[in-house]
């Protein structure tokens, strides 16, 4: 047994030098964006009448599917909208943090053979998992202790300590959680892919399974650790329990992990691979389809996740022109046209919103070329008759066309809702309008990866900055008083917010211009420089 654990302590401190920038940026975003929601809270709803305009449109049933029910809506304090309207969000991202770091870790490292290596050392069987868990424990630890420090310093009276810190601390358990639920799947699964397939339809199984509980069945949402977490009723009625059930629940999925990983062959799962068609199918034949056969899972989900997001945002349309009328500071910072309502000028916002949540799914895409470069796969294709520019452009076509029709979706998701909740409706064709004048500054976020995947591929993760940093100067920017040249840094800051702001064909036919150009030298770099660098 004690031959099991070999080589722990070394493997901790490896471990946590491959992942510690990934890890540390994750809590940085989760905790910056918490500490600017509470200070733009403070700002936006200063007193208990704008407080309580908001708590109305809270009672939605469309908004309690989306964030849970709203506890303290009678007396809806900072730490009470904090706790009701960020603590669902951010502990999926906390999720998505660990189950990314555990695949990584886990199945992805058998498929690229260091775990064989690793394994050819002084190490035991389950040494690895064992670091594993350690690092995932030491990091969301950090994350609960530093989430509740930074938000209990703000020096708002509702969000105190001891409420900041069970916020912390429930975002933790829930890494925690995840991060056993993605060990334990990829015990069962054969591939990295399968493992983390398996582990975010979980996660979207418990976000919906704890929705429809929300909506009136109490013990359907306790099934879900998403539910769990939510009973707590941070910053109104503080309650711990759910902390310790995360615990017990986090420990018994780790428990299992450890044990499989014992039993199995490495490499192999529990659960076996269905045997492949005898014959490729003619939709292989060339590189465009066969980028859309590797993620058209990654794809679809996306796709049917924005089209959620585009009802849940629509659905709030019943109430917002009330909402809106008793907030200045929200109603300053819409575009102010003359002929246009509040409820016009707010569909522009959310729309292009939506186009930033639409444009992740377009960047998977094209930089999942750089996965196949690291991973050695590509180098098989490119043996072939098949030039690399033909590749290159077959994964930015899908990309464009993964931009597009995400766009479509959550546009037309936003469109029923609103339709549904409206009495007199919103018009298909100026929807449709809207959401795809947000295409120009969704490919210059395209652009930009290409680019970076051409001439420097080490650094593709700028993409990813890049589109945080778009985020951050056009939508919160003007809320924690960000310069006006920030936004113009951004391509989406050229997009217009339709129906309240006009449609410019230069303006976007320049950006397209820019986003040609970027994507052309990308090109060019691609083609020069030696693969796997």
């Amino acid at each position: 047994m004690k031959d099991l654990f070999t080589g722990v302590l070394p493997l901790c401190r490896f471990v946590w030098r491959q992942e510690r920038w990934r890890v540390m940026l994750w809590c940085c975003i989760m905790i910056i964006v918490n500490v600017l929601v509470v200070l733009t809270y403070t700002e936006i709803y200063p007193s208990a009448v704008e407080r309580q305009a908001m708590a109305q449109t809270m009672r939605n049933p469309a908004m309690t599917f989306m964030l849970g029910p709203g506890y303290g809506l009678d007396d809806y304090t900072i730490g009470a909208m904090v706790g009701h309207e960020m603590l669902l969000f951010t502990a999926l991202a906390a999720a998505a943090m660990n189950i990314l770091l555990v695949n990584v870790q886990t199945r992805s490292a058998e498929e690229d053979g260091r775990q064989e290596l690793l394994l050819s050392l002084p190490v035991g069987r389950v040494s690895n998992l064992s670091a594993l868990l350690v690092v995932s424990l030491l990091s969301n630890l950090g994350l609960a202790l530093l989430a509740g420090v930074s938000m209990a310093s703000l020096g708002v009276e509702s969000v105190d300590f001891t409420s900041s810190l069970l916020y912390g601390l429930l975002l933790g358990v829930t890494g925690l959680f995840f991060a056993g639920l993605t060990a334990l799947l990829a015990q069962a699964a054969e591939s990295s892919r399968g493992s983390l397939g398996l582990a975010f339809s979980v996660l979207g199984l418990m976000y919906l399974v704890r929705g429809l509980g929300d909506l009136g069945r109490e013990w359907l949402a306790l099934v879900s650790p998403l539910g769990l977490i939510l009973r707590a009723q941070v910053y109104v009625g503080n309650i711990w329990w759910p902390v310790f059930v995360m615990l017990v629940g986090s420990a018994v999925l780790w428990w299992g992990a450890f044990y499989f990983r014992r039993e199995r062959d490495l490499g192999a799962g529990l659960i076996p691979s269905r045997p492949g068609r005898e014959s490729a199918s003619r939709l292989l034949t060339t590189p465009l389809a066969l980028a859309f056969r590797l993620q058209r899972t990654t794809i679809i989900g996306w796709l049917c996740a924005l089209f959620l997001l585009g009802l849940a945002y629509g659905s709030v349309f019943g109430d917002l022109e009330l909402f809106l009328e008793g907030n200045e500071f929200l109603r300053d910072l819409l575009p102010a046209v003359q002929g246009y309502t509040l409820t016009e000028a707010f569909l522009g916002m959310v729309t292009l919103v939506m186009s930033m949540m639409a444009v992740i799914p377009a960047l998977l895409t094209v930089l999942r070329l750089r996965r196949e470069e690291k991973s050695g796969r590509l180098e098989s294709l490119l043996a072939l008759p098949v030039s690399r520019g033909k590749v290159l452009r077959s994964f930015v076509q899908l990309s464009i066309m993964v931009a597009i029709v995400a766009m479509l979706v959550s546009g037309l998701g936003l469109w029923l809702a609103v339709n549904a909740v409206l009495k007199d409706g919103y018009g298909f064709l100026p929807m449709l309008g809207a959401s795809l004048a947000q295409l120009p500054g969704m490919l210059g976020i395209v652009a930009v990866a290409v680019f970076c995947l051409g001439t420097q591929p080490k650094y593709t993760g700028l993409a990813w900055a890049y589109l945080g940093y778009s985020f951050v100067a056009v939508y919160f920017g003007g809320l924690i008083g960000l310069p006006e040249w920030t936004a113009k840094l951004s391509s989406f800051s050229y997009n217009p917010q339709m129906p309240a702001e006009p449609f410019r064909p230069l303006i976007a036919a320049l950006v397209l211009a820019v986003s040609l150009v970027l994507m052309a030298a990308g090109a060019v770099g691609y083609r020069r420089r030696d693969l796997g660098l």
